[in-house]
Formats: structure tokens, C-alpha cells, sequence
């Protein structure tokens, strides 16, 4: 929490020393005896990411193409097309590995 000094406005900094800890004006003679330390957390709550590729049922009816594997080496893998970005650019291939389920784009 931000705390402003009474007298002139300037923010107050804080100081902590062996006795107490202070909130202490930098441009005038003005400290505030901090007598109770609050905190607390907000934790905010995350919005819930839809799947690009639509999930595993995506997966469920595509076809396989002659593509290595960068993970294992397997020389087939899964294939799908996706326009990802605006209409005159390529679609993204994304590939599934069929030996061990590595995904990777090009």
C-alpha cells in the first residue's frame, strides 16, 4: 500500500530499524510509526484456454504422412491443417508423432 505524507504529499519510504519500522517523508521531517505489519494476497483467477486444435478429438480422423519424427526419429506422424493466421498466409501443419505422440508445427 502506497502511503502519501500529511504535510507536503511526497510518498513515504519505508525504514526499518532495530526498535520499530517507520514510514519516513524524504523531502520533510514527517515519519509515520508503523505499530502492526498487515499483509495480505490476491490471488487472481485464470481465464480457462481454449484448445486451438479443437482437443484429442481433433486427432481422431486424420491422415498419416511420410514426416520424421524430432524427438524419435519415426518416419510417419499424424498430420493437420490449421489457418492460423490471416487468409493470405499458408496454413500451419501441425504433426503428431505416430510412435511416441511428440507434436511439433511447421
Amino acid at each position: 500500500m502506497l502511503m502519501f505524507c500529511p504535510t507536503c504529499g511526497n510518498i513515504l519510504t519505508a525504514e526499518e530499524r532495530k526498535d520499530n519500522f517507520r514510514m519516513v517523508c524524504g523531502s520533510c521531517p514527517y515519519n509515520y510509526i508503523v505499530r502492526k505489519r498487515l499483509s495480505s494476497r490476491l490471488y487472481p483467477k485464470l481465464k480457462e484456454v481454449d484448445d486451438v486444435l479443437g482437443g484429442a478429438k481433433a486427432w481422431e480422423n486424420v491422415e498419416t504422412t511420410e514426416e520424421n519424427c524430432p524427438k524419435c526419429g519415426h518416419p510417419k506422424a499424424y498430420f493437420l491443417q490449421i489457418q492460423t493466421r490471416s487468409a493470405d498466409e499458408p496454413m500451419t501443419t501441425f504433426y503428431k508423432c505416430v510412435d511416441c505422440a511428440h507434436r511439433w508445427k511447421e
